[in-house]
């Protein structure tokens, strides 16, 4: 019995009602047959088991919340070029000297048309007089 039962603000009537039902299920408790009793008691240790296991629906999570996390680090690396790339395409510009450098390279020997090595004196002074027109 709780010390708040028996509180004085209670009508008697009340705390008299509250004795009887408390004897009455006393009294029913002890007439139960074994069989019912035997019930009982598992059940009671059911839920104690379950209630002392944690339970696994977080790892239920795990695995597919896993996967996705890979798929999608996967996915990233995919589509997003490389850092280096990006950063050298973004510091290579037009006016850049080194990538004028890059497209002053004669051509391989192989891939080109041999008559154009014939007039090599020329090409130079085209170039020649082509950069001093471009600063005029």
């Amino acid at each position: 019995m709780k010390s708040s039962d028996n509180r004085p603000d209670k009508p008697v009537e009340q705390r008299a009602r509250e004795q009887r039902v408390r004897e009455l299920w006393h009294e029913a408790a002890q007439r139960i047959d074994p069989a019912t009793v035997e019930r009982l008691r598992a059940a009671r240790r059911r839920a104690l088991r379950s209630a002392q296991t944690p339970t696994h629906r977080t790892a239920r999570w795990l695995i597919p919340a896993g996967a996705f996390a890979v798929i999608a680090l996967a996915a990233i690396m995919v589509w997003q070029p490389p850092r280096q790339a990006a950063t050298s395409m973004q510091t290579a510009s037009p006016t850049d000297p080194v990538a004028e450098l890059d497209n002053e390279l004669p051509p391989d020997a192989d891939k080109t048309d041999p008559n154009l090595y014939q007039n090599l004196d020329f090409y130079g002074w085209l170039a020649a007089n082509n950069s001093h027109s471009a600063t005029r």
